[in-house]
Order: C-alpha cells, then sequence, then structure tokens
C-alpha cells in the first residue's frame, strides 16, 4: 500500500477525541458537572468552574456526548451522560425557568433566555432518546408554557396614523435575565445587548419540540418570537444584515428556516437564508466564521466554533427546504475549519500534578484532559493562544452537534436509494463506503442490498468523471448533481474517480489575504502561517510544527471577549 501523504477528513477521530475531552474536563467531585474555563497556556495550566458550567454545559454538553457516542456507538461516558441529565434535572423554579445550583463561583443566581436555548435541545434529545421520559416531559412543558406567560404579546400598533391590530402573534421579552428571588429587575441586564437574537436562539428547538411532541404552545411561541424578530425589533435591514453575535444570528436563521418548514410559510425560509447569506459573505470558502458582525475591523475578529455549528445546522435546514447547493458549504466547512479547530496537541502545556483540585480549580493532567476540546476564538491559520480563549467550554458542546449532522447525512438510504452525499468513510447497515480525498479523487461503494445509488457530485470534480461497477466502465444517469447507479447488484462495487490536483488560491479571509492549497474539497495548507497552533498542517511530508512552553506566554487574556481585545495589544 502506499504511503499516505496527506491527512483525511475522518469524523470518528475528532468524535473519538472530543468525547475523551467530555468525560475528563469534568469535577468528578461535583458529579462530573463541566468545567467551561480552560487555561491551557497558564503556568501552571489550569481549568476553573464559572456560573456557565451549571446554567448552559450541563444542557449543551449532555447534547454533545450523545451525540458522539452514536457516532461511535460506544458505551462509553454513559455515566458522564447521565450526571448531565442529573444536572439537567435540578434547579428549575418559578414559571418553569431553570436557574443553577449556588456554587461557590457563583454571583446573583438568574435564568437566562439566552440559556434556555441550549437547555430545551438537551430535553429535546432526552424526550426523543425515551419517548416515557415524565420527569424531561414536564420540564419541557413547564419551560415552554412559563417562557410563553413571560413574554410581552404586541396586540395593537399605535402609531400617529391610528391603531391597527397585529394579525400574527407578536411576542418579545422584556429583559434577557430573571432572578431567581425577584424576577424581572430592570434596572438589571446582562449587559451583552442585542437582547432580540440572544433571546430568540430557543427558536429551533421551539419547532423541534412541536415536531416532537405536537405541543402547540411551542409553535405558538416560536411564531410569535420570529414575528417580533422579523418585525418590531428591526434587528436585520432588508438585505438580512445585521450588527452583532454571529452564534445567535445564525442559531436563529436555522429555527426560522425550520419554521418555514414545518408551518408552510416561504417568508421564515427566505429570512432564515438571508441571514446565512449575510454571514457566508463574512466567511471564509472553507468555514472560518467571525464570532461578530460589524463590531470590529475584520481582521480583529476570531472564529468561534459555535458559529461554524450553526452554519452547518443551517446549511442542513436549508437543503431539507430545497436548497441544494448548500451541501457544498456543509462539506467544505466541516472537512476544513470545523475539525481544524479541535485542539489535538498540548506540546506547550505546563502540567503541575502536585497542586490539589480545590476552589473550583483543577490542575491534574490538564494536558491530557485539553485533547479533543475546541477552540473558542481560531485565526484563519493558527489557533493563537496568546490573543484569545483557545478552549471554550460552548463549543466543545457545539462542535459534536455539528459533526454528527454531517456524519447523519454523508451517507443515506431513503426508497431503496444509497445517497453518498460527503466523500467519507463510512459502514452502514446498507453499504460500505471509501474514499481516498484528498490523496486522490476516488470513491467507492458497495452496497449490502440490491438498490439504486447515488453520488453527489461537486464542482471540484471537474468533467473528466469515470465510473465503475465491478471493474466494468459505466455511464451513470445525471439527475440534477447525482450520478445515479442503477439496479446495483449486493456486494457490487461502485466506482467514481476524477482527477485531483493542488489548486493554490489566493482568497482573502478576516481581512487579510491568505493563499490557500487546496485538494478537490480539502485544504492541505495555508500560507502565511500563524503563530501557536497552526493550522492545516495536512501535508504528512512536511514535518508539523508545534509550539513549545517557551513560545507560549500567559497574558492573563485567556478569557477576554471581544469589547476587552484592545488589553491585550
Amino acid at each position: 500500500m502506499p504511503k499516505q501523504i496527506y491527512e483525511k477528513f475522518e469524523p470518528l477521530k475528532n468524535a473519538r477525541l472530543v468525547l475523551g475531552y467530555l468525560t475528563s474536563m469534568v469535577d468528578e467531585k461535583a458529579d462530573n458537572l463541566p468545567y467551561w474555563l480552560v487555561l491551557p497556556h497558564k503556568k501552571p495550566a489550569e481549568a476553573a468552574h464559572c456560573r456557565v458550567d451549571d446554567a448552559e454545559l450541563v444542557g449543551s454538553w449532555y447534547e454533545a456526548i450523545d451525540a458522539v457516542r452514536k457516532m461511535l456507538k460506544t458505551e462509553e461516558g454513559a455515566s458522564v451522560q447521565q450526571s448531565f441529565y442529573r444536572h439537567v434535572m435540578k434547579s428549575w423554579g418559578e414559571h418553569g425557568l431553570r436557574f443553577h445550583e449556588q456554587y461557590p463561583w457563583t454571583h446573583t443566581n438568574h435564568s437566562s433566555f439566552h440559556e434556555m436555548g441550549y437547555i430545551l435541545p438537551a430535553l429535546n434529545k432526552m424526550i426523543e432518546n425515551h419517548p416515557g421520559d415524565q420527569e424531561a416531559e414536564k420540564r419541557a412543558s413547564e419551560l415552554i408554557r412559563g417562557l410563553r406567560s413571560l413574554v410581552i404579546e404586541r396586540k395593537v400598533r399605535t402609531f400617529w396614523s391610528g391603531d391597527n391590530e397585529e394579525k400574527e402573534p407578536v411576542y418579545e421579552f422584556p429583559n434577557d435575565v430573571y432572578l431567581k428571588d425577584d424576577g424581572f429587575d430592570m434596572t438589571r441586564h446582562s449587559g451583552r445587548g442585542e437582547q432580540a437574537i440572544r433571546n430568540a436562539i430557543v427558536l429551533h428547538s421551539l419547532v423541534r419540540r412541536y415536531e416532537i411532541t405536537k405541543d402547540e404552545v411551542s409553535l405558538d411561541l416560536a411564531i410569535g418570537i420570529a414575528n417580533h424578530l422579523l418585525g418590531p425589533s428591526r434587528y436585520f435591514n432588508y438585505k438580512m444584515e445585521f450588527f452583532g453575535h454571529i452564534h445567535s444570528a445564525g442559531w436563529v436563521a436555522s429555527g426560522l428556516v425550520r419554521l418555514g418548514r414545518t408551518t408552510g410559510k416561504q417568508r421564515y425560509i427566505l429570512a432564515g437564508k438571508g441571514i446565512y447569506d449575510y454571514i457566508r459573505s463574512l466567511s471564509s470558502s472553507f468555514g472560518w466564521v467571525p464570532e461578530y458582525a460589524q463590531w470590529h475591523p475584520l481582521n480583529e475578529e476570531h472564529c468561534e466554533t459555535c458559529c461554524i455549528k450553526d452554519m452547518i445546522e443551517c446549511a442542513n435546514e436549508l437543503i431539507l427546504a430545497g436548497y441544494e447547493e448548500y451541501w457544498k458549504d456543509m462539506t467544505l466547512f466541516a472537512r476544513n475549519q470545523l475539525v481544524e479547530n479541535q485542539v489535538k496537541v498540548s506540546s506547550y502545556v505546563v502540567t503541575d500534578n502536585t497542586r490539589p483540585d480545590a476552589n473550583g480549580i483543577t490542575y491534574r493532567d490538564i494536558d491530557k484532559r485539553m485533547i479533543g476540546g475546541f477552540t473558542g476564538g481560531a485565526l484563519v491559520n493558527s489557533i493563537s493562544l496568546s490573543k484569545f480563549r483557545s478552549i471554550a467550554g460552548c463549543c466543545v458542546g457545539m462542535a459534536p452537534v455539528a459533526l454528527e449532522i454531517v456524519w447523519n447525512r454523508s451517507v443515506e438510504f431513503h426508497n431503496g436509494t444509497l445517497f453518498v452525499n460527503i466523500p467519507v468513510d463510512k459502514e452502514t447497515e446498507q453499504a460500505s463506503v471509501t474514499m481516498d480525498y484528498p490523496e486522490s479523487g476516488y470513491m467507492s461503494v458497495t452496497p449490502k442490498q440490491h438498490c439504486h445509488v447515488a453520488i453527489r457530485m461537486y464542482e471540484w470534480m471537474g468533467k473528466d468523471i469515470r465510473a465503475k461497477i465491478n471493474g466494468t466502465a459505466y455511464t451513470p444517469e445525471m439527475e440534477g448533481k447525482l450520478a445515479v447507479f442503477r439496479n446495483v447488484a449486493a456486494g457490487a462495487k461502485v466506482e467514481l474517480e476524477h482527477s485531483l490536483e493542488t489548486v493554490v488560491v489566493t482568497e482573502t479571509a478576516r481581512g487579510e489575504e491568505y493563499s490557500i492549497s487546496w485538494r478537490g474539497c480539502d485544504v492541505v495548507d495555508i500560507f502565511p502561517r500563524g503563530e501557536h497552533l497552526r493550522l492545516y498542517q495536512r501535508d504528512l511530508r512536511v514535518p508539523k510544527t508545534y509550539p513549545s512552553t517557551e513560545d507560549v506566554q500567559f497574558t492573563g487574556a485567556a478569557n477576554y471577549g471581544p469589547t476587552q481585545q484592545a488589553q491585550t495589544k
């Protein structure tokens, strides 16, 4: 067998790494409570608890560990997933809202409507996994009805020209936080601003809740939130451009498309598509997505992995809505920036295992436990450890959701046809699929039952396409972008091959110019190369460059947010 020259896209390896993170970057003394804050370049490295661990992460990490365990078909991590379940089931309060336990590292106990966008998907997943789970159903039902009771319902437009009744529900929340002891305190706010969009990330899970249980209150709440966001909030302009948080806007976009598919109302789909397309215009061709739109000059932005998840999820919703051109984005974003944003080395980490875990801080084996995490702020060509949080607990919860979407949709079987949508090595009940990207442009499909085989074609495959069945040349039928092989016998070998060369393309990303080396759908190198954790070191003929402990200095800015970036300069 010839020596492999380039790294392949192997989602199961990424899933295995993040499963290790999800099961180890937890506090065993607190029933596996996650650690959001990880400081790998502090000397010694540490992980520390913060309020978000119990307010958000127990929900998103439940969904994340569920995703990778299903991908890997493993029982590993089951006990940790059950711990996350127990955490989610605690700390419920007034109006069905989830708060958090009063740990030593928390402050004012409150519920954030933004955080409910992480809790409801976990409840949905619990109910999907176990339809008879009455506790999860109770919490989801009460949460939705509590949210519905707290919104302001705008019923009449009173203007100088007169009063006009609102024809459809229009709902908005009075604030973005709800205090456990004092409810709405209008003298307080989260300080994040953009309440309309940040409060609306629950939209996608509201629609999903309706699909699972036919909960009409959930659908009503989704419609009212969507109508406010697309109307009186004035958050988006006529081109669906906006100023602010891309993670929230991208997540809302996927919810809008799903709402449109569920209700049959095209205006929601078009709004979600418009938001997606605007974010896409700020992103790179291979999936570097900025965290904010129009807040700073683009060259000061970083890529939060959460944003890539939103783009992949929204691309999937748009594909399901009939826009098949978004298969390209899903493929490129997943096999490039999404997996590059995963931390795979810790050569620069100083670990001190003599320090005991105390006061919500752990030092033990941080160099090993951090492997598999996802960055909260990548540059185009590196994860720069001195300028931004190099690992973010929220991203560790979001990235596996995207991985599972791509994995599930890469190879599908419907009504007697096996669809190979994304080049990937995958074994299913119906077929074995192998690919040789980015080494060469080659795929093979061996069905385990008599069926049609449809392989999705992409522009990077060029026009010189060669196909075979059991070694004999075959001309597949073209149905749109699908090359269809009819009536393939069980055990027959379908092969598709095309020429593949390295193509260097100049691209402006993050406001700067880069030379991108492509082989088909895979980026194999980027120039100039970045500092610290270089990305796209995929040419195995070139020794990989990793930072040492001397290369990375702790500046105290590990968890600075975008409004604080100036403090690191």
